[in-house]
């Protein structure tokens, strides 16, 4: 166990709150096994309920560097891995082109030139000239990494295949080069909101954790932790309404980072409490689709505490 491992779950718990991250005890115990058991966790829910924040808030309390790729449709290995940087090879190519021009010297054929050429293939496609995109930039990291897979269902279920094989080895082939192995076993987090299935075979890799919206009790201790001078009325009301706007089916529910916005919003304005016509006034700043806003404007008067 390195100086830096969680030692047990309350020692996870106070670490990620350190950050300004508040666990549950869910999170807690998963954050003290994926530094112990050094499993990637995939960690699914809502958008806007904390996953990507508990990846920076793990990285900061395990002292890694948080290294993230998000993901999106199209994603390839090579955007993920590692890039040959050709304008540098080129550049030392006219450097050195002296010195290719006396490796040809003597040569009595086109194919006897080539030959010499690609002897020094190993001089030009070295580290030096390797682009490490996040995967690889996590596994050859002199210092140890957490490496987040932002929104891995947005990627193709190809590249969830490469994914999985570059997990269970922590080692990566690069043709030219041969096998990389990782300097230090980066954690692993893969968030996902659910876009599509992921695979069964990536699930059995990872540990899982779901995150929901969190109960109003903890949502209340968020807001106040984040926003000490909200007096507590104002933040009671905004959380209360908020639980409120969740309870009706609507195109996206308001997440954490909007109930906070919100309430610094209405601090600005001076608001001490909820009234109807300021939840109307104001509404747009944590529903963000007009039908949404429309909905709730119906029951302005439940929002406000009435």
């Amino acid at each position: 166990m390195t100086s830096n491992a969680i030692a047990d779950i309350d020692d996870a718990a106070k670490r990620l709150e350190q950050t300004g991250y508040l666990p549950s005890t869910q999170i807690s115990t998963v954050a003290f096994l994926v530094d112990r058991l050094e499993k990637p966790v995939l960690v699914e829910g809502p958008a806007g309920v904390g996953k990507t924040e508990l990846a920076r808030a793990l990285a900061q309390a395990t002292g890694r560097e948080l290294i993230r790729l998000q993901c999106y449709e199209g994603l390839d290995e090579t955007k993920a891995l590692y890039e040959w940087e050709y304008a540098k090879q080129l550049l030392y190519t006219q450097l050195l082109k002296d010195k290719i021009g006396e490796l040809l010297i003597g040569a009595k054929t086109l194919t006897e030139a080539a030959d010499r050429v690609a002897s020094s293939d190993a001089v030009f496609f070295s580290q030096r000239f390797l682009l490490p995109r996040p995967v690889l930039k996590a596994l050859l990291s002199d210092k140890p990494a957490l490496l987040l897979v932002d929104e891995i269902d947005k990627a193709d279920p190809e590249f969830e295949a490469f994914l999985l094989e570059v997990l269970a080895d922590n080692a990566v082939t690069v043709p030219e080069l041969g096998t990389l192995k990782a300097k230090h076993t980066p954690r692993v987090v893969l968030t996902s909101n659910n876009a599509r299935e992921l695979s069964d075979a990536l699930k059995r890799r990872c540990l899982h954790l779901y995150i929901d919206y969190p109960t109003r009790e903890r949502e209340l201790k968020i807001l106040r932790a984040r926003l000490p001078h909200v007096s507590e009325k104002l933040a009671t009301a905004v959380v209360d309404a908020v639980s409120k706007l969740r309870k009706m089916e609507l195109k996206k529910s308001p997440s954490i980072a909007e109930t906070i916005d919100w309430a610094q919003a209405l601090v600005l304005l001076n608001a001490d409490s909820l009234s109807p016509e300021l939840v109307a006034s104001t509404l747009n700043l944590v529903l963000k689709h007009e039908t949404d806003v429309e909905k709730a404007k119906g029951q302005l008067q439940q929002l406000a505490g009435g």
